[in-house]
């Protein structure tokens, strides 16, 4: 690959993931400090991820793969992207913000597809070159973290109270805007042409679903959706639990938890060689009750510490369960049905466990909330860090794959 094209794509990866940071992670703030927004609301808006996640798989496989290159159809989203953005920014009331995020939800999430499809399509050696490209996404998503606490100070107490946190809209549609227009300037990435009739199983990986046939790929498959409800909790609420307890920074400080994701990421093919599968994802579903257990008892005061382990095991609980988990169903499913089963678990946790998650957590969170107002946050966390041990035991239990699973370095 030519230096040209790794920066271009090194770029592409950096906006596209600085674009989520960006108003993702505040998101939950901003819903109940500008909008006053229940619990049940905030769930509501943080679905739309979900039903993203559900309906791109349609956008990528009717589309991208058959008419148009992915470089094109990538500019066009991220566009109408920058202008839904500038909607949101602009919302004063629920309901019409509502809309604008589904929509928005509906456009972005087809493009964590496809700018990987645009960065394959210029590798001779993914496995060697993916990682180089792909690392400047979890920059992105750091550096807008960075931004909002200690460049703009959006999330101070002072500009909390004077409704400053919108302007991470504003900052995001500059973004998307930048990645649009940068978008057509990418190596094309003409589309897969092929005669065969689409079928809708195809898209949605239905026949991946003759994996199940193996119970222990069942387990997994249904400890997957399970341990999708904590992980609602976690980008639910973290923010708005972190400003409220009194932690400076809290969107700085979040940024932890991708520089965690990241060092973490190289352990993986460690850990999976020396200890295996099952043990591998075992650490990654108890580092969720962990995590939660500290976030019930910690404070902002004397005992942040616990607060920031909580945010630095992140690392643990996304990669050693998500990345551990996508190269078992890699192993399992064998050539004929390798896209199709990992479309089929994105499906289930992205779209089906985190639907269920974050409406449950709008539950609990409504549940808790005091008759001044304020949230029994200790409730709040010692709930999914219940869920998440019970999927632990379950997952020890019941899990008992005796193959070695191959993991690429």
């Amino acid at each position: 690959m030519n230096t040209t094209n790794k920066i271009k794509l090194s770029s592409m990866m950096f906006l596209e993931f600085f674009i989520w940071g960006a108003w993702f992670v505040t998101l939950g703030t901003f819903l109940g400090t500008n909008l006053k927004a229940s619990g049940a609301e905030t769930a509501a808006v943080f679905s739309t991820q979900s039903w993203g996640a559900i309906i791109a798989p349609f956008i990528i496989g009717l589309i991208a793969d058959r008419y148009f290159n992915a470089e094109r159809i990538l500019g066009v989203l991220h566009l109408v992207g920058a202008f839904l953005m500038y909607q949101m920014y602009q919302s004063s009331d629920l309901s019409s913000f509502y809309i604008y995020v589904f929509s928005y939800m509906v456009l972005y999430m087809p493009t964590l597809a496809l700018v990987n499809s645009v960065a394959f399509n210029q590798m001779k050696d993914p496995e060697k070159e993916f990682s180089s490209i792909r690392v400047w996404g979890t920059i992105g998503w750091i550096v807008a973290g960075l931004s909002i606490s200690y460049v703009f100070h959006w999330d101070s107490v002072e500009s909390l109270a004077n409704g400053m946190l919108k302007n991470t809209f504003l900052l995001a549609g500059i973004a998307a805007l930048v990645l649009g227009l940068l978008s057509f300037t990418l190596p094309a990435t003409p589309p897969k042409v092929s005669d065969e009739k689409i079928k809708i199983g195809d898209i949605i990986g239905l026949d991946a679903l003759k994996l199940l046939k193996d119970k222990n790929f069942a387990v997994f498959f249904i400890s997957s959706i399970l341990i999708c409800i904590p992980l609602a909790f976690y980008y639910q609420n973290a923010n708005p639990f972190l400003t409220e307890s009194g932690l400076e920074n809290p969107t700085g400080k979040m940024a932890i938890g991708q520089i965690s994701e990241a060092l973490f990421l190289l352990l993986i093919p460690v850990f999976f060689t020396k200890y295996g599968f099952k043990k591998t994802i075992l650490v990654g579903m108890l580092a969720w009750a962990i995590r939660y257990a500290l976030f019930a008892y910690g404070n902002g005061g004397e005992l942040s510490f616990m607060l920031i382990v909580g945010i630095a095991l992140h690392g643990i609980c996304y990669d050693f369960f998500f990345v551990s988990g996508q190269i078992y169903t890699n192993s399992k499913a064998g050539d004929k049905y390798k896209s199709a089963a990992q479309g089929l678990i994105t499906l289930a946790t992205y779209g089906v466990g985190m639907l269920i998650g974050f409406a449950v957590a709008g539950w609990i969170t409504d549940n808790y909330k005091t008759a001044t107002g304020t949230i029994n946050w200790e409730m709040v966390w010692i709930i999914p860090a219940g869920i998440a041990l019970a999927v632990f035991v379950l997952f020890a239990l019941t899990f008992n794959d005796k193959n070695k699973t191959e993991v690429s370095h």
